[in-house]
Order: C-alpha cells, then sequence, then structure tokens
C-alpha cells in the first residue's frame, strides 16, 4: 500500500469509492475490499449505503484504528444545526465514534459557507471529525473555503480523459490533497488504445494503469469503485507499476475534458 500525508496523518492512497454500491452489493463488497488489503473507504450520505459499511465493519476484521473513513454532508444540510444533526446520524449508521474526513458534497448554498464550516470544526473540537474538507469545488471556490477553514482535501472527478491541474495546484497550495472519483471514466478508460498499448506493454490492464498514472500525482488519492473480488483485486494491484516519463506524457495527452458527473447544481468549472 501506498501513503499520501494529510495534515500529519498517512492516509491510503487508493480506496474504495461507494457510490450507487448498494445494498447486497454494499454488504458484499466491503468485507472482501477489507480482505484483500483496502483500508480507505469513501460514502457520503446520499449515497445511501453508510449502514451497510457500518454493518460490514463492525464485524471487526480490521481494527478501526487502521481504516480511514470518509463521508460527506448533503446539500440540504448546510446549516449548522443540520451538519450536526446528520453527521451524528452518519456516525450512527457507520456504526463508529468519528469519520477521518467530512467532506461538504457540492458547492452549493455558499453564502453559508463560513457557517456551514464552523459548524464542522466544532464537531473536529468534539472528536467527531479527524479533518474536514470539501467536494467538486472548484478552484476559486476551493481557496474560498481555505481561507474559511484548515480544509485537507477536495474530491473531484479525476481521470485521464479530464484535466485536474488547476483544482490540484490550489490543493497543494493549501496543504491538501485531492481525492480522483471516478477514476476509470465510468469504464471509458478500458476502449482507450494508448492505455490499452501502455498496458499490455506492462501485462497490465487499461484501468490498471490509469489508476497508477492518477497516483503518481503529488497529492492524489483514488477511489474507484467495485463490486466483485475480480475487479476489486484488480484495482488494488497498481503499485507494482513503474510508467515512464513518456508513457505518463501521453496519458496526459489524453485530456478532453470530459466531465462524466454535472448535476444542475454542479458549479460552473470555466469561472
Amino acid at each position: 500500500m501506498e501513503y499520501v500525508s494529510v495534515r500529519g496523518d498517512k492516509v491510503p492512497a487508493l480506496g474504495l469509492g461507494t457510490w450507487l454500491l448498494e445494498g447486497d452489493d454494499c454488504r458484499r463488497a466491503v468485507p472482501i475490499a477489507l480482505d484483500l488489503g483496502y483500508r480507505h473507504i469513501d460514502t457520503a450520505q446520499i449515497y445511501r449505503n453508510e449502514a451497510e459499511i457500518g454493518s460490514a465493519l463492525s464485524r471487526g476484521a480490521v481494527p478501526r484504528d487502521e481504516l480511514w473513513l470518509t463521508t460527506k454532508v448533503w446539500n440540504d444540510r448546510h446549516a449548522a444545526a443540520a451538519v450536526t444533526t446528520s453527521t451524528e446520524e452518519s456516525l450512527r449508521r457507520l456504526r463508529t465514534d468519528y469519520v477521518d474526513l467530512l467532506l461538504i458534497h457540492w458547492p452549493v448554498e455558499l453564502d453559508r459557507l463560513d457557517e456551514t464550516l464552523a459548524a464542522m470544526q466544532a464537531l473536529c473540537e468534539r472528536d467527531l471529525v479527524r479533518h474536514i474538507g470539501v467536494s467538486n469545488f472548484t478552484p476559486a471556490q476551493f481557496r474560498r473555503a481555505a481561507e474559511l477553514a484548515p480544509i485537507a482535501c477536495n474530491q473531484v472527478e479525476y481521470h485521464p480523459f479530464l484535466d485536474q491541474e488547476p483544482v490540484r495546484q490550489a490543493a497543494l497550495d493549501a496543504d491538501a490533497v485531492l481525492s480522483a472519483y471516478s477514476p476509470l471514466a465510468r469504464g471509458g478508460v478500458f476502449t482507450d488504445q494508448t492505455l490499452q498499448r501502455i498496458a499490455a506493454a506492462h501485462g497490465k490492464n487499461p484501468a490498471q494503469v490509469s489508476l497508477r498514472w492518477l497516483l503518481d500525482h503529488d497529492g492524489v488519492l483514488a477511489i474507484p469503485k467495485a463490486t466483485s473480488r475480480d475487479h476489486l483485486a484488480a484495482n488494488f494491484e497498481v503499485f507494482d507499476i513503474a510508467l515512464t516519463a513518456s508513457e505518463r506524457s501521453q496519458i496526459d495527452r489524453l485530456a478532453r475534458g470530459e466531465r462524466l458527473v454535472d448535476p444542475g447544481w454542479a458549479p460552473d468549472w470555466e469561472e
């Protein structure tokens, strides 16, 4: 396993993303991931799987202090009281005394950003949350948040077809990390000829090469979603790949602004 430093803590660089992982699929996948060596689980209030994840973690196969657990505050819970009550509810569902990272899920209601962040910091003071951060924030929005609170992370869509260098640099400038969701472009990496060619040269598949490329960036975590043992295991087998500078440059050139997650409340990334 590789680690990224987050404000004095070591975070497993590769985690399990659980967006769209629900019900029995989630109950099966999380224990398999833990058995394979995953120690970083990412969820959110809106994913509606915190209870399933909590059930899996409560079995005690892995000590809590060896895990990095992230959840997110949903869009209608930005008022201070709602931040507090919803996070306490998340902890009960997750069956844990604390989460390692609590994120604002989307940059909505930014007129009360200071209130939201203050409530999140109050949770840190109660030892219910260890670090706070944001998700889907543009560089300008991130810098604004970082002026108000010690932001540890910005979680955004990031894969070979979407350049996120300005977002990553903003995070680095604030001593924060970037967490990459949808790092395999929802399977799109498998059909790209450049990634196929590089993967073949390493005896790997395009998903593994894409994850390796992401993790080669300073301050980047990746949280691919997978359900089956085979896919979970394959995503975890990226620590023995050494991409050349030429291969990384070839992957860099695949960026084409392909944004796969763009709901109506998403920010204007051109601002």
